[in-house]
């Protein structure tokens, strides 16, 4: 393994890539790979993650201290980077602009790997047209105590609804415990109107497997796999084909055939084990550019449900509202505007940190000071909630105390870690807005 402080050069299509600290461990624990070794994967499957962000925008998370360390996001691009790397400007809901990177090559992608990448988050327009997407996204997250057999059961009926509406669904797992179904689309739709079609399609799962799958945005009203169609709203990125995720294993998102979903596991994909794989059989996505559809059927399906009277769903909490969407607050924080009491969930927050490992340990600490009550709590009790910022994200961990009885609920104490990346930002916003 080359030494840490050392400097590899690498020679790609015609290109040098400098990898610096090549030695340095980007996996520590349960899996050891350094910078370097993450780099040499990635060009060994290029052509798979290539086709899943060439031409396109793509933030840059980065995780400069390996996949232990916290993560950041960065957006603009880097102001010294190689004359070859193209970027383009992208506009946000917040008015703001950022001129975003655009990976179109093997060289291009060992670059951004070697700033710390190790997801790739591609923005799911093309840089000819940045504002009607070329991909709707279907991602499924299951909740806490969610078998993976329930995700894949409700990714197959996910595919059945696509099969009726006239689109193909790609399905990938996500590297984490959910899997992603890839819809190119033609690109004749605004962000909001692929968001309405992700909605209905969400809406109407939910509706075919109501046991196991929910389009509930609120954590608390949750139960089985969520199928999230704010990953449709602008400015929304998930990680792409072949990244790798930061986990100790070093899973990868893997893309799939259909026939292999039923009986496939997180765990067979890894760093260590696509490449062989890739080299075998391939990549199961290699057609889906060829396999672009029409949304009509799928936004038919969102007018009916309006009809029915049923109208927008809450949107991320840095949109603008929209005159559909019901209050944009959690229920167990709503303040009733009805003459009967509303019921309100009994929620704390237990820890705050930029590492979801310090978040876990914090839950237990809190689990042993509270016994009584730990023992009475459902798995879909304990809410772990994955933040995303401006430029960071952390860990924030609640509890619904609704199974505890009123007289053993233990008191909303102060988090333990409580390390919140936004407080500060916050605080200041608050006093600009007071001046």
């Amino acid at each position: 393994m080359p030494k840490e402080d050392a400097t590899e050069l690498l020679s790609i299509d015609g290109h040098e890539v400098r990898v610096s600290n090549p030695g340095k461990l980007y996996f520590s624990k349960q899996t050891k790979l350094s910078k370097l070794d993450l780099v040499r994967y990635y060009l060994s499957i290029a052509p798979g993650a290539l086709a899943g962000i060439r031409d396109r925008p793509i933030v840059l998370k980065r995780y400069v201290n390996g996949a232990e360390g916290e993560a950041f996001y960065q957006k603009r691009a880097p102001s010294q980077r190689p004359s070859w790397l193209r970027t383009i400007t992208l506009a946000f809901p917040s008015g703001r602009t950022a001129e975003e990177i655009v990976v179109d090559d093997a060289a291009g992608l060992a670059w951004i790997v070697n700033l710390g990448c190790i997801e790739l988050h591609p923005h799911p327009v093309r840089s000819a047209d940045l504002d009607h997407p070329d991909e709707l996204r279907v991602d499924l997250d299951p909740g806490p105590g969610v078998s993976w057999p329930d995700v894949r059961t409700v990714a197959l009926e996910v595919k059945s609804l696509l099969d009726e509406m006239g689109l193909r669904g790609w399905p990938k797992t996500s590297g984490s415990r959910g899997m992603h179904i890839n819809v190119r689309i033609h690109p004749r739709w605004t962000f909001d109107e692929v968001r309405r079609a992700a909605l209905a399609l969400s809406r109407a799962v939910e509706r075919r497997a109501p046991s196991i799958a929910t389009s509930k945005w609120w954590k608390e009203e949750r139960h089985g796999v969520f199928l999230d169609y704010n990953q449709n709203a602008k400015d929304r990125t998930t990680c792409s084909a072949y990244s790798v995720r930061p986990v100790p294993d070093a899973r990868v998102s893997a893309p799939l055939h259909w026939h292999e979903v039923p009986d496939c596991e997180p765990s067979d994909f890894t760093v260590l084990t696509i490449p062989k794989r890739f080299a075998e059989i391939g990549d199961p996505h290699a057609g889906i550019d060829e396999a672009a559809g029409s949304l009509e059927k799928l936004l038919e399906l969102a007018a009916q449900d309006e009809s029915a009277g049923l109208g927008d769903a809450p949107w991320p909490p840095h949109f603008r509202k929209t005159e559909s969407e019901p209050r944009r607050v959690a229920p167990s924080r709503a303040k009733s505007v009805a003459k009967a009491p509303r019921t309100k969930m009994p929620l704390i927050v237990v820890a705050n940190s930029p590492s979801k490992e310090a978040a876990l340990a914090g839950l237990e600490r809190w689990k042993r000071n509270h016994p009584e009550a730990a023992k009475l709590l459902a798995a879909d009790d304990v809410l772990v909630d994955s933040m995303r910022g401006r430029s960071s994200s952390w860990t924030r961990i609640r509890i619904n105390l609704r199974h505890v009885p009123e007289e053993l609920r233990p008191l909303n104490e102060t988090p333990d870690p409580d390390d919140d990346p936004t407080r500060e930002w916050r605080k200041m916003h608050a006093s600009k807005k007071g001046n």
